[in-house]
Parts: structure tokens; sequence; C-alpha cells
């Protein structure tokens, strides 16, 4: 799985755990809803990480805590080798 799709799979994820509709996590984050449908239908593969900060914002998480899943630390060990 390839980084971009880690990343939008986690942010749907958390949209689901916290019963979040894409508004209002735009509304949360300060992020435009059309920046958070560009990154989970693949128009933007490659978000910033301003952006990921503000949308962990939305969910109240660290970008610590948004990371910190298996799959982030197999793609850390993934570039390591």
């Amino acid at each position: 799985m390839d980084t971009y799709t880690t990343i939008k799979n986690r942010i749907l994820y958390l949209l689901e755990k916290n019963s979040m509709s894409i508004h209002h996590l735009a509304l949360k984050s300060g992020v435009a809803p059309s920046t958070i449908k560009n990154i989970l239908y693949g128009k933007s593969q490659n978000p910033g990480i301003v952006t990921i900060k503000l949308i962990c914002e939305g969910f109240e998480i660290s970008l610590y805590e948004f990371f910190d899943t298996d799959e982030f630390r197999s793609k850390a060990l993934e570039n390591m080798v």
C-alpha cells in the first residue's frame, strides 16, 4: 500500500470512528471540503503536512496519533530496507 492510500484510509477510518461527515470535519479543521474530498477521492495524492495537521486538529488528535498505526509503522520499515 502506498503512503497516499494509507493517509486516505486513515482519514476515512477516523471519519467513521467519529461519526463525522466530510463537511463537519471541514468546519472543525478549517480545511475546505473540496480539499478533503480531493484527498479522499484521489485528485490530490500528495497532501501537505500542514493540511494533515489541520485535519488532525479537526479530529482533536495529534499528528503522532494520526501516524501511530501499524500501517504507517510498516511503511516506515519498508523505507528503511
